[in-house]
């Protein structure tokens, strides 16, 4: 009876494997009769007699034809035999790579359970059991109240070496106050000639006092325009000026995240790589000076990419808010200043970024134009003969006290305030763009500092409303509001006058010949 079940099985089975069979039978039998030139040359003797001079011709063109589709396959074929190879060549090298990693992992572990036993040797020597070693740096980790001399640390356990120097070099300072007692315009008129008589950089007035004004209403200041004009040296001149070379962060196309600022822990050294700007940022920490970080060429990379968590920071209304983590754990060796890992932003860093309009560069988005303030620099300076001028130490609490006075001094008059409200209908009614509530806070601060630097009120919203409303028409489609930009242009003359409102005219007109 099982005999009789084998052979049904046998006979059973053989029906499919048989069908497979003649598949793969079937598929090598048709490639021996499409490449078995014998059988067309036998279909042609057959015919040969029959052909007239033109049938000829068309039987030339056949074969050709032929010949054609035959090395069309051959050429897939190959195609498709050479990718799996390198396929599979992929897949090994692959294999081979991950045991390596394997490898190496392996290796690092036993580098550790090495460095482990030296290290509960190390503590045996001192008569402590390695378990109560552990104990006490966990709960150093933990708390990490207690600040240590930064003389006496071992730097064998310091991850934070450039901040530990920075620890050593201000044990003990004092903050130094510079009894400053000039004005935000002879500010401007400081600036300007010590740029002049000591770099030989030449600034407008008016270049100096929007600058001023643009530290006073942000953090974040944006110059801009073309290649060559000077934005990176008014940078630089500014640093110089207050004593405080400015810290120069050069933008590489390969920065995507806040690492680029800070720098990171390395976990095989052990060590935090630190970065110019983040030293920067922790030395700002101990003195009331103006400090400056200069981001050069900032849209060589996404802006909102490498900067964004600085954006939300800077964003809060409180500086004890302004808080960046840098380690999620705590060690006993780890910076004075560095409270559970986490770095206080100060508030006497300026940031400014450059920007050339390029394109070669990223477009700079509404997230970082919003928070920022754009001065545009698109003409060189013209020479003048300056008074000698030499370079101050300035309070960063006197400056911004300057700041604060001038929005008390300075407020938006009625009558501007009630312009600008009529504007912001216009310009939601025929353009689809409000101001909001940032713009219009940043605008009085910017708008009072200017007025205190020796400018007009009216010059001052002129120059902020060209650049960070107006700004906004270029994402519109321009052949659709054409027309509404002349209408715009004759509200300006009608609601402000035709000799004002320059700034916001020109930029709509130079708007217009983009169409």
């Amino acid at each position: 009876m099982m005999d009789t079940y084998v052979r049904f099985l046998y006979e059973f089975l053989s029906v499919f494997f048989s069908g497979i069979g003649m598949i793969f039978g079937g598929i090598v039998n048709g490639f021996i009769q499409m490449f078995n030139p014998k059988n067309y040359i036998y279909t042609i003797e057959f015919y040969k007699n029959d052909f007239s001079g033109p049938e000829w011709v068309a039987v030339g063109f056949a074969v050709l034809l032929l010949v054609v589709i035959l090395g069309l396959i051959v050429l897939l074929i190959y195609f498709l035999a050479k990718k799996y190879i390198k396929f599979r060549k992929t897949l090994v090298e692959q294999e081979s790579m991950l045991e390596e990693i394997g490898q190496l992992n392996k290796t690092v572990k036993d580098l550790v359970e090495e460095k482990e036993k030296i290290l509960a040797m190390k503590v045996s020597q001192l008569g402590l059991k390695p378990g109560e070693e552990a104990e006490i740096t966990n709960e150093e980790e933990v708390t990490g109240d207690e600040e240590q001399d930064p003389d006496k640390i071992n730097l064998d356990n310091v991850r934070f070496s450039k901040l530990h120097a920075i620890d050593v070099a201000y044990k003990g300072y004092t903050v130094q106050k510079y009894n400053n007692d000039f004005t935000l315009e002879q500010l401007v008129e400081l600036f300007r000639n010590f740029a002049a008589s000591k770099l030989k950089l030449y600034y407008t007035t008016e270049m100096i006092r929007l600058f001023i004004s643009a530290l006073s209403a942000t953090k974040l200041v944006i110059l801009q325009g073309i290649s060559g004009t000077g934005k990176t040296s008014l940078a630089y001149a500014w640093g110089k000026f207050i004593k405080r070379d400015a810290i120069i962060a050069s933008v590489q196309p390969s920065w995507r995240d806040r690492t680029e600022l800070f720098g990171y822990f390395n976990e095989f050294t052990k060590k935090f790589n630190e970065t110019e700007v983040l030293k920067g940022l922790y030395e700002a920490n101990y003195t009331d000076d103006v400090y400056v970080t200069v981001l050069d060429e900032m849209n060589i990379a996404r802006v909102e990419y490498y900067f964004a968590e600085m954006l939300s920071i800077l964003e809060m209304p409180s500086r004890d808010e302004w808080i960046v983590e840098l380690v999620p754990s705590v060690w006993d060796t780890d910076p004075v200043l560095l409270k559970g890992g986490k770095l206080q932003i100060p508030g006497n860093m300026w940031y400014i970024g450059t920007i050339n309009n390029d394109d070669s560069t990223f477009a700079v988005t509404d997230k970082v134009y919003d928070r920022a303030m754009p001065i545009d620099i698109n003409d060189k300076g013209q020479v003048f003969e300056p008074i000698d001028t030499e370079a101050m130490n300035i309070n960063s609490s006197y400056l911004e006290s300057l700041f604060a006075q001038a929005k008390e001094n300075h407020p938006l008059s009625e009558e501007m305030q009630h312009k600008i409200d009529e504007m912001d209908d216009y310009v939601i009614k025929h353009f689809r763009i409000a101001f909001g509530n940032r713009i219009v806070k940043q605008m009085k601060d910017f708008v009072a500092t200017f007025v205190e630097c020796g400018g007009k009120e009216v010059d001052g919203v002129d120059y902020y409303i060209a650049r960070k409303i107006l700004r906004k028409f270029e994402q519109l489609n321009l052949a659709y509001i054409r027309d509404e930009i002349d209408g715009f242009i004759e509200y300006l003359d009608k609601e402000f006058g035709k000799e004002n409102f320059n700034e916001c005219k020109d930029y709509l007109t130079r708007l217009k010949k983009l169409v």
